[in-house]
Formats: structure tokens, sequence, C-alpha cells
């Protein structure tokens, strides 16, 4: 019982004992947070954004936006010339185009972004920055320039043909048949194969980035599969399934799907979108060995550039000993012919009510011949392509000209 009652006293002066320690360190604790803060402080712009803050709302609105990207408006009527990334990289030589845009009926020019060697234009972490094509060192600063004029500025992508990507990936080139290795055109240009996905999400990562940049439209090139070099021996390891299962539309529909991809990742952003075709699309009704077809790239582009140039069609196409002699002819027969085909697509029983939605004669935008391949291009053989145009009931075209040389008197005073 002696025993007893000394463990109980023991007991109580030992819980007496803690609680004095516990309210000691808790004073101690509580006099260290005012008088040496160092200790409890992480981060003292976040702590007082938070401080200051009466709500989560308000700390969001506290943090500066990224400043706002401005895009110009499509004109009723484009009227563009082509730019190459050489060119916007050479002030002297640029600005000579742009002075053809102020003195002219010209309101729009399109540069490229990413070229037939693969390499982007401007500085990016993609990897086309490792190209060795020509690049502009500041086409941000270039495209507020052109926009400050009120120039409506687009983007071309050269899409399939693409040397630097197959050379990364070679995995995910056309390959040849013969032995798998990479296959290459005439040029001795290899291609990325048209249903390589991954490369898809490649695309749509250039092209976002370059909306972001300024430009107002992107303009896709090179959305076909090959055509010129050895078709003989020639593999697609990715498309091969739907070429063996249909060989008519095989190709056209592999490149479809991409179309809708594109389409679908680019939708959201409200970017204006086109894609170059060829100048036969619009006349015949076969994917033409490459896979595009007319109706089939129709619904998702905002705008299609056949590219018509009368140098390109064969002797006696539509009964013309030389198309080159023909320039109005040929324009006015190709371009009136793809007018027919869009208003018949429109007016099509099988037509889904949501493609009818979008069709209109005003998608079609050509580009037009201003160089000399066989045959002189002045003055009046331009004009009458552009006169041509017109008369089929089109307000919209593009000129090309691979030296980036311009036939003034082609073009009406502004």
């Amino acid at each position: 019982m002696i025993i007893d009652l000394k463990m109980t006293k023991k007991n109580k002066d030992s819980k007496k004992v803690l609680t004095t320690t516990i309210s000691i360190c808790i004073l101690f604790v509580v006099l260290s947070f005012f008088f040496v803060p160092d200790w409890f402080q992480t981060d003292y712009a976040t702590d007082s954004l938070i401080a200051n803050a009466e709500s989560e709302e308000e700390i969001i609105e506290d943090i500066p936006a990224p400043p706002k990207v401005f895009h110009m408006e499509t004109p009723d009527s484009v009227k563009t010339i082509y730019m190459t990334a050489c060119v916007a990289g050479t002030t002297d030589f640029r600005q000579d185009l742009v002075d053809l845009v102020d003195e002219t009926e010209i309101n729009s020019i399109i540069i490229d972004i990413k070229d037939f060697s693969g390499t982007i234009s401007f500085e990016t972490d993609l990897l086309g920055s490792e190209g060795t094509g020509c690049k502009a060192s500041n086409m941000k600063g270039f495209i507020e320039e052109l926009h400050a004029k009120g120039i409506y500025v687009i983007g071309r992508i050269t899409v399939f043909q693409d040397p630097l990507y197959t050379k990364a990936h070679p995995e995910l080139a056309v390959k040849k048949a013969s032995d798998g290795s990479v296959w290459k055109d005439h040029k001795g240009l290899s291609f990325i194969e048209v249903g390589a996905k991954p490369y898809w999400e490649y695309i749509v990562d250039l092209s976002k980035e370059s909306y972001a940049m300024g430009f107002d439209e992107l303009n896709f090139d090179y959305v076909r599969f090959p055509s010129d070099g050895n078709m003989k021996d020639i593999y697609f390891p990715f498309s091969e399934s739907k070429i063996n299962a249909n060989p008519e539309s095989g190709k056209a529909d592999a490149l479809k799907e991409f179309f809708s991809y594109l389409h679908d990742e680019l939708d959201e952003l409200g970017v204006k979108t086109s894609a170059d075709l060829f100048g036969m699309t619009t006349t015949n009704t076969d994917d033409l060995n490459i896979g595009q077809i007319l109706e089939y790239a129709l619904p998702y582009f905002d705008f299609i550039a056949p590219m018509v140039y009368p140098s390109h069609y064969p002797k006696t196409f539509h009964g013309y000993a030389d198309p080159n002699d023909y320039p109005y002819e040929v324009i006015e027969f190709s371009m009136g012919t793809a007018v027919d085909r869009v208003n018949a697509m429109k007016n099509s029983s099988t037509t889904p009510d949501s493609i009818k939605e979008v069709l209109s004669t005003d998608q079609l935008r050509p580009w037009l011949q201003d160089f000399d391949y066989g045959g002189d291009y002045g003055p009046t053989e331009v004009r009458e392509q552009i006169q041509a145009t017109y008369d089929v009931g089109l307000d919209s075209w593009m000129l090309w000209a691979p030296s980036n040389r311009y036939t003034r008197g082609a073009l009406k005073d502004k």
C-alpha cells in the first residue's frame, strides 16, 4: 500500500513536469512566429498574393495574361503573292514585295513556314529548327509590320515532303519496296508516309505555334503521296493495307483521314486553313495516284487552292496543242469545272447536311502562273489568268513565282 501511494505521487509529479514543458514549447513557437519570421517563410510572392486576395478568382486575375496575338480577318477577295523564307529573311528583297503590295491590288502575302527541305523558318524547339534552309531572324516582328499595313499573312507548310524529318525518323518514311530503305524522288527528296500518325502530331504542333506567332491563315502544300520518282519500287508501310483493299481510292482514303485529323485539331483555334491540290483535281475524278480528290478535301479546309498553272498540263489537254498558249482558256475550263463540282456536291442528296453547310464556291482560290516555264509569261498572260478566275465567278487568287519577282504590269494599281 505504501509503495502504491509513492508511485501515484510520482506519476502526478511527472505529469506536472510534462504539462509545464509542453506549455513552454508552445509559448516558444508562438513567440518565434513573430520574432523569427524567416523560419516560416517559403515564397514571399505567392504568400503575399494569397494574403492580399479575397478570393481564388482574384488570385487568377492578378496574374498577368500573355499578350494577345493579333490576327486579321480574311479579305473578301484575297489577292496573294508568294514569298520564300529566304526572301523573308532578306530585308531589302522582302521590302520590294511589301512595296508591291502597297502600290497594287495585292492585299496578302504567303510566306514559307516549313519549306521543301523540312526547315522551319523561325526559331522553335521543333525538329525543323535544325534544318539548313533559309530562316527569318524576326518572323514575328515582320508579321506585325505586315499587319500594321493591313496585309493579310498566310503561312505555307510543306507537309509530307520532308527530308529532314525522314532522316531523323526513317521508320515513318516512304520506303523502297526492294530493300526497305528510304525512297527518294527524282530530285533526291524523301517523303513521310501519309499514314504515319506520329508525324500528324508534329504538323499540328507546328500549326499551333505558327498561329500563335501571328499567321492569319495556314496553307498546307504537298498534302499527297509522292509522284515523281521510281514508282515501281515504292512501298507505303502505314497505308499499304488501305491501298491493297481498294486500289482505286485507298490513297485518297488515307489522305482524307489526315484532312479530318488536321481539321479537328485546329478547328477550336479558329485559324483559317487552305490546301494546295494538283490542278487536274478540278477536272479528274480519280485520285491521280497521289490521293487527292477535290470532293475529299472540300469539307476540311476553308479554302482549296488548285495549282492550275497552264505549263503543268500535258500536251493536247482539253484539245489545246500546247496549254501554255491558252492561259485564259486553261483557267476558265479548270476552275469553271471546279465551280460546277462544288455546286453539284452541295446539291447532291447523298451529301450530308453538315457538309453542305460548309461548302461554297468561295472556297476556291487558284494558284496562277507568274513564271516562265514552257512559255513566256508577261503582263498579258498573267492578267488573262486573273480575268478567267473572275469570269467563272471567283474573286480570289494566288500568284506563284519561285523567283519572287512578279509581273508588275499584270497588276492593277491600288
